[in-house]
């Protein structure tokens, strides 16, 4: 009986631990980063995150940090590898190295700074190797070695805490601060000081490896090479798990609490568990056979949003544990594609290429959190097309044809064509077939099948009723049919470009809201009975616009799933918006799309590597908000860069940096923190005094600009994930100082320039004009010289003229005075003459009776010889030709006689001697006498002409 007994006992338990060894049927997105990606090299041994979100990795190359965009090295001054790292509010991240520790922290500029805190360590305690761990507690922050503990406190100073022997760990449980010294057992930090906590640890021989957690005074550890154990009050009792005998296997390197019950444990070589406790149970593992880069896990952090992030032997991971979309693998092995699935009866089956598993479903409202296995039932293999319940029957879709499922059994309906798609219509199944449709009808639960219902003999993979006796089918490249059916047959109307659709390619049939709607490369259309013809669905399209629509389904809640373009989105009917899911893009089945809404929390649809699980109540509370981070700035010349800001936000804001002009090229990155899965963000951007306006929303994570003019400047960024939530500004003020030419020291020597070249062309104008003027001038002159000249040169001419016409005349009025004088003396001798002929007649005449007359005749002639009257108006008439000769002589020479006056009137219009003698009734030798005395009464020298003298003396007065 007892050896029955112990049997059983064995059989209990051996079912109790395959049960407790399920796992959950939902498996989360695993992100690799290698070496090559985060150029680091070797072991990345921990984690941390700073309060920004921006992760901290300590690697054998030093410090690495990653925003959700960028990784960077920072190797720490002695060049060893980093251990361990902790980040602490005040914005300090605290490495230890080998025979250092101290921290990084942002300055002004952005950039991780270390400071090393050795040299506060006691002289004479400075000796250690590697820091293994850094925690904090009330204030103070510990680094372990492995025979010394150092703690700073809040005012700097160092003191240290040796082990006996070796300290094999040091843990928080978020209460108290732990550490095992494998000679004397485990110590723990109160009141100040380490204390002796529990030694039964050291007499069991159990090295803890993690403290997990601690409630009620109980702590909760893992140990190397022996599982799970509670402490109590120096008792250690060990926790059963499904997992003891691959922790026992496989060391347990490290550990940590997930949730009051979940708990990840990270093995030497059997990847992660989560357990579940107190059940014990596996709730999943994680290898790599599910993604993991390696089966060594060194450390497990879990970030803000719950999401693991795993330290390898080689690499880093990114566990999205608490995401809300996750993949559903029936074959974990081939991760086969997943065409459809189907709830049913708290199962899960899903329609794969090679086909169809089944598993069950626990009491989660979430199934990705159903903890199960699946099996392949039998006689399915080939790909699946369809799953369809119809009266309380699981009906599938096949390429070998229709069969119904009923638990683990198959029972074919239709064997000689594959099937795509099913609709109840009028009390009859209509099935969609490789050529044309059949027909089933159920009957006292047993289906009876007709093959083909002729009329149409085209490959019908879409089907959809409207709310008229008709329903719809599409053909990918010939159109849409309407179709009567009408008894065991049936008739169609084919409905192309010329019906209005868009085209006669790539139209498919849905029912949204009751109605039979066409999904095109055009948007939504709807048929117009009026017109019997395709048009533009005005209820849709305002939402859909023109966008290329190749799958529909509406879900419970009124909103359309849709697929476009191999994007999945929500069209969500009461915020008249569309939601993408970028996290689905490119893992779907392109041609084959299928979307099944079971409820809010359970959205299935066809991917490539499996079932895809999109838990739609979670994704919206995980998407509240987005963050954008300002990531490294770099600025430069032509020839060369600069970091101008690191990206690691300081403790105080920086001064707006003012940069020489060469530096015009700028380089700004920013990101999405890590925690965030950064394939659905967007960004925005805007470069104060340079854009206008932001730039449209793009993946881009960096921005560059190239030749910026002097000024001050403002870069702006904001993030805006899938959701439509946008972050606040990211911000970066920085101002370029104008190139000495564009300085106002500049610029008041151009003005001065300016004006001296003002001047300067001012004088040389003014010059030139004066120049100008002057040759005018000259020239003018010369003109008024040359026209003087010529005036001159016409009135010498006028005046040669004249003179010749006065010389002429005077030459006539002296031949007329000549002539008048000639005229005076032949009178004069005519009347002497008659005088004398007159005489000679009186002395021959005998009567003096006419004597008295006679002597009166000759009074006559005595008054004519003696009267001055010829003389005076010839002298009248000689001064107005000679300008008053006589009367200038008579003035200036008073002393003249009138004889004297004639003789030098006779000279000056040169009458010659002989005709002189003749006008004054003289001999030559008289004429002779009187020039004589007319010279000496002129005073005249001997060697001076008596004519020139005349002539002188007349023009001098004149």
């Amino acid at each position: 009986m007892k050896f029955i007994g112990h049997l059983l006992f064995l059989i209990l338990l051996l079912v109790s631990t395959t049960l407790s060894a399920q796992q959950t049927i939902g498996l989360p997105a695993i992100a690799n980063y290698d070496r090559t990606v985060y150029k680091g090299n070797g072991q990345t041994y921990d984690v941390t995150m700073d309060k920004n979100s921006i992760l901290y990795f300590a690697n054998n190359e030093g410090l690495i940090s990653f925003n959700g965009s960028n990784w960077h090295l920072h190797p720490v001054p002695n060049k060893t590898r980093v251990r361990s790292v902790k980040a602490t509010p005040d914005g300090r991240i605290y490495v230890g190295a080998q025979d250092d520790f101290g921290y990084f922290l942002p300055d002004k500029n952005g950039n991780l700074v270390y400071t090393s805190l050795k040299q506060n360590i006691p002289e004479g305690k400075r000796q250690f190797a590697d820091v293994w761990n850094i925690e904090t507690m009330e204030g103070n922050i510990f680094f372990r070695t492995n025979n010394k503990i150092f703690r700073l406190n809040n005012k700097g100073k160092i003191d240290v805490t040796f082990s006996r022997m070796e300290w094999k760990i040091m843990g928080s449980s978020g209460k108290h601060l732990y550490a095992e010294d494998n000679a004397v057992g485990l110590f723990r930090y109160e009141n100040q000081e380490w204390k002796l906590w529990c030694t039964t640890l050291t007499d069991k021989q159990l090295v803890i490896s993690a403290v997990l957690s601690e409630s009620n005074d109980t702590l909760l550890v893992a140990t190397i090479k022996n599982g799970l154990y509670k402490i109590y009050q120096n008792q250690v009792i060990p926790v059963t798990t499904a997992a003891d005998e691959a922790f026992r296997n496989t060391h347990i390197y490290c550990g940590l609490q997930l949730s009051p019950t979940q708990y990840a444990i990270g093995t030497f070589s059997n990847g992660l568990y989560i357990i579940d406790l107190p059940s014990g149970r596996i709730l999943q593992q994680f290898t790599r056979n599910e993604g993991l880069q390696s089966n060594n896990i060194l450390r497990i952090f879990s970030d803000t949003r719950s999401n693991l992030w795993l330290t390898l032997e080689n690499g880093i991971d990114n566990l999205h544990y608490n995401a809300a979309i996750k993949r559903i693998a029936p074959d974990k092995g081939n991760l086969l594609g997943a065409y459809t699935a189907s709830i049913f009866q708290n199962k899960l089956y899903v329609g794969t290429i090679d086909g169809l598993y089944v598993s069950n479903l626990d009491n989660n409202t979430d199934i990705s959190l159903s903890k199960g296995t699946f099996s392949r039932i039998p006689k399915t293999s080939g790909q699946v097309w369809n799953l369809h319940v119809y009266n309380g029957h699981l009906l599938m879709g096949h390429n070998d044809g229709t069969f119904e499922i009923s638990n683990m059994n198959v029972t074919p309906l239709l064997t000689d064509i594959g099937s795509w798609t099913y609709l109840p219509v009028g009390g009859r199944l209509i099935t969609g077939c490789y050529n044309g449709l059949a027909a089933a009808t159920l009957q006292q639960g047993k289906f009876t099948v007709q093959r083909h219902i002729n009329g149409l003999y085209e490959s019908l993979r879409f089907l959809a009723p409207d709310d008229t006796a008709h329903v719809w089918s599409s053909h990918p490249y010939r159109g849409i049919y309407r179709l009567h059916f009408i008894n065991d047959s049936l008739r169609f109307d084919l409905y192309t470009q010329k019906d209005g659709l868009p085209s006669n390619d790539n139209n498919f049939v849905f029912t949204l809201q009751g109605k039979m709607v066409a999904a095109t490369q055009a948007g939504i259309y709807e048929y117009q009975p009026d017109s019997n013809k395709f048009a533009p669905s005005k209820k849709w399209q305002p939402l859909f616009q023109q966008l290329p629509v190749q799958y529909l389904r509406e879900d419970a809640q009124g909103n359309i799933w849709f697929v476009s373009a191999n994007k999945v989105g929500l069209a969500d009917t009461k915020s008249n918006r569309i939601i993408y899911f970028p996290e689905l893009t490119d893992h779907i089945i392109t041609g084959f799309e299928f979307i099944y809404p079971y409820d809010n929390e359970n959205i299935l649809l066809a991917g490539d590597k499996g079932l895809i699980h999109l838990n739609y109540k979670k994704y919206n509370q995980q998407h509240t908000g987005a963050k954008v981070l300002m990531g490294a700035i770099l600025t430069g010349t032509r020839r060369t860069d600069s970091l101008l800001y690191g990206g690691y936000p300081g403790t105080s804001p920086a001064n707006e940096p003012s940069l020489a002009n060469a530096f015009r090229n700028f380089r700004f990155e920013f990101s999405s923190p890590p925690i965030n899965q950064n394939n659905n963000i967007l960004y925005a951007y805007q470069l104060e005094g340079y854009d206008k306006e932001f730039s449209e929303w793009s993946p881009k994570t960096e921005k560059e600009y190239t030749n910026l003019p002097f000024g001050h400047y403002r870069f702006l960024v904001k993030a805006k994930d899938n959701m439509g939530n946008v972050s606040p500004l990211a911000t970066y003020s920085f101002y370029i100082q104008p190139a000495w030419y564009q300085t106002w020291f500049a610029c008041c020597v151009y003005v001065f320039l300016l004006v001296l070249a003002g001047y300067l062309v001012y004088q040389r104008q003014r010059k030139r004009l004066t120049a100008q003027q002057q040759r005018h001038l000259k020239e003018q002159e010369q003109l008024i010289v040359s026209h003087q000249l010529e005036m001159e040169r016409h009135e010498m001419q006028l005046v040669k003229l004249r003179n010749e016409k006065l010389q002429a005349d005077v030459q006539h009025k002296n031949k007329e005075l000549a002539t008048a004088a000639m005229n005076i003396v032949q009178k004069g001798k005519t009347l002497s003459d008659i005088k004398e002929a007159f005489l000679e007649a009186i002395k021959k005449l005998s009567d003096p009776a006419p004597m008295p007359k006679f002597r009166k005749v000759m009074k006559l002639f005595e008054e004519a010889e003696n009267n001055e009257d010829d003389w005076t108006e010839f002298s009248r008439h000689f001064d107005e030709v000679h300008n008053n000769f006589l009367l200038t002589l008579k003035k200036k020479f008073p002393e003249l006689t009138t004889t004297d006056l004639k003789l030098c009137a006779y000279l000056r219009i040169n009458l010659t001697t002989k005709e002189i003698a003749q006008t004054m009734g003289i001999s030559v030798r008289g004429v002779e006498t009187s020039r004589y005395r007319l010279r000496k009464k002129l005073e005249i020298p001997g060697e001076t002409n008596l004519f020139d003298f005349l002539m002188d003396v007349t023009m001098t007065e004149s």
